[in-house]
């Protein structure tokens, strides 16, 4: 039963009316709601292979009609969705909704919508909808290890938009937690995290980023001479199909209240050479029976967590392949930017390919040292301790990332070597290591054409147990090569702002 002692602005309009929680809903909640709300329309939402949520509108005009509809779900053309994976003889699929993603548009008054699931002539799940290969390789990962996987991302973003007066002006890579009046997008933010929370319920926080450029110079137009400012959204942790939902979810809303403020927005690894780009951090925890196992003795991690790093070692080359899909990605990828080059992780170094945050330990009610006034005993929170693979980019295939880092941990829980792999791999300090240290680690892949091959040469490591479809795997191929041929007939040298813009809503 939802608390009602409260009222929370933020709080699923549909989770207040129904007084239960989302993962509760009943097609008969449903079908409520569109009588009580006047509901005009069903819009159903998939993610399809270029990464953005599709939608299709189904108007509702009497009871039956919704009932069908939240029952049956609706055909649409696969081949067209999933060009160059799907044959077009085989091409049609069901989208059918999940309830507990229902929620009111916030963008079109009298429109229900909900993510679906793509399913096939059998009535079971389409294999090769990267949404259905998440939960296979999720299941697979609570089969084989008793535990769950949980994730949050941290999605960075640019909004971009006309120069303000020049008043109370920023400086170039000094934007990280900068507050108004010096950031100019704060209110479009705060509207985007609203929305966002509202939806998903899995927002931590918002934040301005590191990125600002005064001027874009760029051949787009739609971006020209206008100012750019970075900004943050981290998750709270979910299960790694929620949380793949989730961030597809975000950068929906995002472009949609940006378009509302006449702003672009755009998650592309990066807009100007020198500047902050774009990352999409995930962070990892394993979960048994509710409970968070990343932690051992003195705070340190356990041993199914270094296990869990073992795996992400394992696949880490490979994993780019997913997570950094255009040739501007791997622009991101250089030394001193704050983003990974070799195959290593530490425990605060942010040049580790996967790092371990910060997190409080032993410590608990820390606030009652900064206020020792305060008289009550805080309850008790979940642990936070995650690591962090750090590699991934705004241009990543999110359930397609996930569904490969879920893989990744299952090899670790289940790889007698994997605790050995992460123990060689390990460095300490915050600095980068000595040279020879250093030059002993593997180093990610340099371009797409390099990601493609590492990940024909691993696909053994995707396709195991039936997991990943071997089209998928070919597709991811097929689509790094061609892109590392676009980009080589551009003239890298000559073009590289044409390159780093050409994916501005790519994702």
């Amino acid at each position: 039963m939802a608390d009602r002692s409260f009222s929370y602005a933020l709080t699923n309009p549909l989770s207040t009316i129904l007084d239960k929680p989302a993962s509760e809903f009943q097609r008969a909640d449903l079908l409520s709601i569109i009588e009580d709300k006047q509901i005009e329309r069903i819009t159903f939402h998939y993610t399809a292979l270029d990464g953005r949520l599709k939608e299709l509108k189904l108007p509702v005009s009497g009871r039956k009609r919704a009932e069908r509809i939240l029952a049956e779900g609706e055909r649409v053309d696969g081949s067209s969705l999933f060009t160059g994976m799907v044959d077009a003889s085989l091409s049609d699929v069901y989208v059918v909704p999940e309830y507990r993603t229902a929620f009111l548009n916030p963008f079109e008054q009298g429109s229900l919508d909900f993510i679906c699931r793509y399913v096939n002539q059998d009535g079971e799940r389409a294999p090769f909808a990267p949404d259905n290969i998440l939960a296979a390789a999720h299941r697979l990962f609570q089969g084989s290890t008793g535990m769950e996987l949980h994730a949050l991302g941290e999605l960075e973003f640019y909004l971009i938009s006309e120069k303000e007066p020049y008043l109370f002006p920023r400086e170039a890579q000094r934007g990280y937690h900068e507050s108004s009046p010096f950031v100019k997008s704060g209110e479009i933010l705060t509207e985007i995290v609203r929305y966002i929370t509202q939806i998903t319920d899995a927002v931590k926080y918002a934040h301005s980023e590191v990125g600002f450029i005064e001027k874009v110079e760029s051949e787009r137009t739609e971006i020209n001479g206008k100012q750019a400012e970075q900004m943050e959204i981290e998750y709270l942790p979910r299960p790694v199909e929620e949380m793949a939902d989730a961030m597809v979810i975000g950068r929906w809303v995002i472009r949609n209240v940006a378009a509302r403020h006449g702003c672009v927005a755009t998650f592309t690894p990066k807009l100007v050479q020198g500047g902050a780009g774009n990352g999409l951090h995930i962070h990892l925890q394993l979960m048994k029976d509710g409970i968070n196992v990343m932690e051992g003795q003195d705070g340190r991690l356990s041993d199914e967590a270094v296990r869990l790093v073992g795996g992400l070692c394992e696949y880490a080359d490979s994993l780019l392949a997913f997570g950094n899909t255009v040739a501007s990605s791997y622009m991101r990828l250089v030394p001193h930017q704050e983003a990974p080059t070799k195959i290593f992780w530490s425990g605060l170094n942010r040049s580790a390919l996967i790092r371990v945050p910060l997190a409080w330990s032993e410590v608990t009610d820390i606030a009652k040292r900064i206020n020792p006034q305060e008289e009550a005993a805080a309850g008790e929170f979940e642990k936070s301790k995650t690591v962090e693979l750090r590699s991934s980019d705004g241009s990543a295939q999110t359930h397609l990332l996930l569904a490969g880092v879920t893989m990744a941990a299952d090899w670790g829980l289940r790889s007698p070597g994997a605790k050995d792999l992460a123990e060689k791999l390990y460095v300490s300090a915050r600095t980068r290591p000595d040279k020879k240290i250093w030059d002993s680690f593997a180093s990610l892949p340099a371009n797409c054409l390099e990601s493609s091959q590492i990940l024909a040469k691993k696909r053994d490591l995707y396709e195991r147990e039936g997991i990943f479809p071997p089209a998928a795997i070919d597709y991811v191929v097929a689509m790094l090569e061609k892109e590392d041929a676009a980009t080589r007939s551009y003239g890298w040298r000559e073009n590289i702002l044409k390159i780093m813009h050409k994916d501005l809503h790519k994702h």
